[in-house]
């Protein structure tokens, strides 16, 4: 009698002790959700491989009214690369180009979709850009009937399309990327759990066979930068091609960034490429749909610019 007390006894302290660990588990999780929430995060830059480097830059420069930010020639690496943008990188989202030795055509594939650039004048924006020898694949125009919303897609020579969207004046006028996606619903969820992004606006046209959401980490879309997640119905696949790499994001510390992003991983899916170690306070990942996000310190980062400058 004696002994099944005993083992009576142990099981309710062991079944106890499972609970409190369950419990602080949630706990830490909870905190770590609400922390992402909080970080001090923005975007910093994307990166395209290109396959001409001084003629991308002479028309985002002439074209776009973009401003050469730096240029890095890495010849035992056999690449060159340049930052280039609408004001500095310690305070704007820039593009980050890169041109390898000896590839000179690049498939953007169908994952990537656009850049998107803030006009306040779209159709004198739009001409510049014809006469610069852009393609316009969408004439400025309302975004229907009726509407006052003024936009355009154009394509560089490399075939990148950018959308051009009328916008009062905003800090940053490099305000969008798209990005498809198989399960819009899925997508969202992560950004907003494993990168802390808000759903500014959520779009279904059933007509137009598409949907799309806006994530971002201000609280007004025409200020700041976006990500458009696009949803094709009924396309469950997309090709990645060779242009487009990646999009950096800062935090203010990357290994709760990391510990959010496994968490996030292993019940929405993704993967993580690459973890923050003593001295490379940066991790990698990939989204559910194979979309990569770099996360950098916030003080390594700036510590990089001011010393590249």
């Amino acid at each position: 009698m004696a002994n099944h007390k005993q083992l009576v006894c142990c099981l309710l302290l062991l079944l106890s002790l499972v609970g409190s660990s369950m419990a602080a588990h949630s706990n830490s999780s909870d905190d770590l959700f609400e922390w992402v929430q909080q970080d001090n995060r923005r975007f910093l830059h994307a990166v395209i491989r290109v396959s001409d480097l001084n003629r991308t830059i002479k028309f985002y420069t002439e074209a776009f009214g973009m401003t050469l930010l730096r240029r890095t020639e890495i010849p035992e690496e056999k690449h060159s690369k340049a930052v280039i943008g609408y004001g500095p990188e310690e305070s704007h989202f820039v593009l980050e180009l890169i041109q390898i030795y000896g590839v000179d055509k690049l498939e953007i594939g169908t994952s990537f979709g656009h850049f998107g650039i803030a006009s306040q004048d779209v159709y004198k924006m739009v001409e510049e850009i014809r006469a610069k020898g852009g393609v316009v694949t969408r004439e400025p125009g309302p975004i229907q009937e009726g509407g006052t919303t003024i936009f355009a897609f154009v394509q560089d020579f490399d075939g990148y399309s950018f959308e051009i969207i009328q916008r009062p004046p905003t800090p940053e006028p490099l305000c969008q990327i798209m990005l498809s996606v198989a399960d819009l619903d899925l997508a969202i969820e992560f950004y907003e759990k494993a990168l802390g992004m808000k759903l500014l606006q959520k779009y279904d046209s059933p007509q137009e066979q598409f949907a799309i959401a806006m994530m971002a980490y201000g609280s007004n879309l025409t200020q700041t930068t976006a990500v458009e997640l696009k949803y094709n119905y009924n396309v469950t696949e997309y090709t990645t091609g060779n242009g487009y790499i990646q999009v950096s994001i800062s935090t203010d510390n990357v290994y709760k960034s990391a510990a959010v992003v496994k968490l996030v991983s292993q019940e929405l899916g993704g993967k993580i490429t690459r973890l923050p170690g003593p001295f490379t306070r940066i991790i990698s990942f990939l989204d559910p749909g194979g979309h990569k996000t770099v996360l950098v310190d916030n003080r390594d980062f700036l510590k990089e610019v001011q010393k590249k400058e």
